[in-house]
């Protein structure tokens, strides 16, 4: 297996994930009651990021050694979306996710996370486009 297919692989995984999570898992959230979304918000961040942070630590690094290693546009460019995904996730999301988690009305945080994710959802649509691109040469 070539690190180019492990490459799209993950590629395919965080844009699977990262669609779930914009058209159903987020939206689902204005259905909560506040004191069942706080309930179940916690368990659902600390269930889901077992599943996408390791997800999202190998697309770092490998895209960070294919970027280093091979030095094309297009892997410089996939290494860049990758750095966008962890700055809007880290800088954006999880703070508005913190506030969920503390706050007793969180209905403009959850419409905030829905805006804020579209940010990712484009960036990992875009980095499938690419990867799937340069894995078909």
């Amino acid at each position: 297996m070539n690190l180019a297919f492990i490459n799209a692989l993950l590629a395919v995984s965080l844009f699977i994930l990262i669609w779930i999570v914009q058209l159903v898992i987020y939206p689902s959230f204005n259905f909560y009651t506040e004191a069942n979304m706080r309930r179940w918000h916690r368990q659902y961040t600390g269930r889901f990021s077992i599943i996408v942070l390791p997800l999202m630590l190998g697309q770092l690094g490998l895209t960070a050694y294919l970027a280093f290693a091979q030095g094309s546009w297009s892997t410089y460019l996939i290494f860049a979306l990758v750095l966008s995904t962890w700055l809007i996730t880290f800088t954006l999301a999880v703070p508005l996710h913190a506030r969920i988690e503390k706050k007793s009305n969180t209905r403009s945080e959850r419409e905030q996370l829905i805006q804020i994710n579209w940010l990712r959802t484009a960036a990992w649509t875009l980095i499938l486009i690419i990867s799937l691109l340069r894995y078909g040469k």
